[in-house]
Parts: C-alpha cells; structure tokens; sequence
C-alpha cells in the first residue's frame, strides 16, 4: 500500500491504501471469495490441468519481506523520536519503553511510525527532488518504506499472500522482475500528477503482481479450470481495490502505474506453453515434447513490450521535464480522489 503524505499538513490527515487484493492459486475449486483476515480481499483458488505442474520453492518474496522489514527497523533507528521530535504537535512519543525506537505521538503519525522528515531525507518520492534536484533513485527508494508499522505489516501480508505463489509458479526471476519494475512504474505515474506531498510504500508493486495475475490468467487461458469464475472474482477484486484508492489522501495513481505495468509484464514474462501443456498428458512416460506458444500469446507478448517500452520512455521524459500530467488530462485527478460533501480533494491531494 502506498502512503501518501502531504508536508503542508500532519499524518493524522492521511490514510494508508487499502489496495493490494490477494489471489492464491493452490489446490482447491472453490469459487467463492475470502478475506486474508487482514482486511484484504483474496480471489478464489484454480487449478492447472496438470498434477505434474513444476513448483519452485519461494524465497525473493520471504527477502523482500525481510528487506522491507529491516528497512523499516534502520528508519525507527535514525528517526530516534525521544531526541529529534519532528513535530508540530503537543505529545510525547509512544511506546517510550522502546527508547529510540519508539513512535511520533499519533497526532502526528498514527500509523505508528517515523515522522514525515525521516521518511523525506531517507528516500521518500517527492517530485521537487527528483525532477529538480535530479535524485532519481527516489523512484525506487521510496518502495522500501512505510509509513508506519500498520502500514508496513498490511503491505507484508499482502505480499506474502500474492508473492509467494507466483513466485513457486513461475520462480524468482520473473517475479522479481515484475515486482520491481511494477514498483517503478507506480512510482514514475504517482510523480507526474501528485507534486506537493511525499509518497512511501509498496502499493505499485503489490499491484503489479495483481495485475500480473491477471494477464497470466488471459494469456494461459486454456489450461486453467474454473477459469470464468477465477477471472470475473479477479476483475471484482481488482475494481473495487483500484476503487478504495479514490479515497481522499490515498496515492491511487502508484496503484494505477503498478498495476499497467505489472499487467502488460505478466504477457511478456508469464506465458505457458500451450500445446506442450496439453499434450504432455496422452505422452508416454519419459518421452519429450516441444514447447510453443499460441499465436495470440505471440501477439500479446509483441503488444505489451511495445507499450511497455513506449509507455515508460513517455513518461520518464514528461517527469524530468517537469511536464504535470494533470496538463495534459484534467480528469485524472479523479482516478485518485472524488470529492464529496464529506470530504474536498486540493490541487495535489489525488
């Protein structure tokens, strides 16, 4: 989940995203959807029609967990509430006991995390600073840090359920290829359209995979079973998730960016071999068979690489120009918050 922070205000105004829909593909037909238990909604399990269907054993997914976890723990490290209490605000920091791990007071920070200035100087996406000061390698840094330890325990879940069984179906390579350039991608869409707010979070990337999931189902679309009810559950999840994030102080641009990205990288990196695949069952034990894709996986594969090449050369050229996406299309903001008479959506809180 993404967290958007605005620096003219404090972190009590802000909500982390509550994006990253879950769906685990194990060994069970059941079509019925169900929750994570962590308030996330996961899609419905289906089965490849192949009982000898190779798996790997997962473990980028499990480092990455425990990446973002000790990323976590250095930046409660350098914040050091006690002694450098970046506030505004009346309060003591919470959960003293913990010394210079503990927490900015909640009006501050509810989520029970650093400040806003900690997150700023270790790597935080701010479009200033990228664009003007040419630090780049925020677009990829600021996927490495959370909020808050809520925030930080919501996004680890959400990859455990997602990563872990794309990861043994298709191994680390590929995963982390579409986890990482996902990351980049919501990164790269976030600063084009948000300009005065810092952003954290793994939400882009979690939202890759979800997309990822989802154009691995279109592009293998013959050796799935249930493959109608596993589709139309995904578009379900996928919508409403995409939906929460117009919720004011929410970076649903970051979960937009991820999930194109990670869609068009599952045509490219996640195609299974069709006729191998079913014809492999009617051969005689230890005899080979060729691997070919489809013509029409053929096609995707050439329509996403062209878009993916087109679509980050564009937008990488607009963002260190300085060109505002909201220039260029004046209903995006939209996409990431619809005012209503319970809340108002400013210039660049979308």
């Amino acid at each position: 989940m993404q967290e958007h922070h605005q620096e003219t205000s404090n972190m009590s105004r802000e909500d982390i995203e509550r994006g990253g829909g879950v769906k685990s593909r194990g060994n069970s037909n059941n079509s019925n959807s169900n929750s994570n238990g962590n308030g996330y909604l996961s899609t419905p399990t289906y089965l490849i029609e192949d009982a000898e269907a190779h798996y790997w054993t997962s473990w980028l997914v499990p480092m990455f967990v425990v990446a973002h976890v000790v990323v976590f723990i250095v930046v409660m490290y350098i914040n050091n509430c006690p002694k450098h209490l970046h506030t505004r605000f009346e309060g003591k920091c919470v959960a003293r006991f913990l010394g210079r791990f503990s927490f900015e007071p909640l009006k501050d920070n509810p989520l029970f995390g650093p400040s806003s200035a900690t997150l700023e100087r270790l790597g935080a996406l701010e479009w200033t600073k990228v664009v003007h000061k040419h630090q780049g390698w925020r677009l990829i840094s600021c996927i490495w840090l959370h909020a808050g330890i809520i925030h930080l325990l919501a996004n680890m879940l959400s990859l455990v359920f997602i990563g872990i069984r794309l990861e043994q179906q298709f191994g680390f390579v590929r995963i982390g290829i579409v986890y990482l350039l996902s990351g980049f991608g919501g990164s790269v869409l976030s600063s084009l359209f948000i300009r005065n707010s810092i952003s954290v979070g793994a939400s882009g990337a979690l939202f890759g995979l979800l997309g990822a999931m989802l154009s691995e189902l279109i592009t293998n679309w013959s050796i799935y079973t249930n493959k109608a009810a596993a589709l139309f559950t995904l578009l379900v999840i996928t919508a409403i998730n995409l939906a929460i994030g117009i919720l004011p102080h929410v970076d649903n641009f970051a979960h937009i960016g991820g999930f194109l990205s990670g869609f068009l990288l599952g045509f490219v990196l996640l195609p299974r071999s069709q006729y191998g695949w079913q014809g492999r069952r009617n051969l005689p034990s230890g005899v080979g068979f060729k691997f070919k894709l489809k013509a029409y996986q053929y096609a995707l594969w050439l329509v996403s690489v062209a878009l993916l090449i087109v679509g980050f050369t564009v937008a990488l050229v607009m963002l260190f120009k300085g060109k505002n996406g909201n220039d260029h299309c004046h209903w995006c903001h939209y996409l990431s918050c619809v005012p209503t008479s319970r809340w108002k959506c400013n210039e660049n809180n979308l």
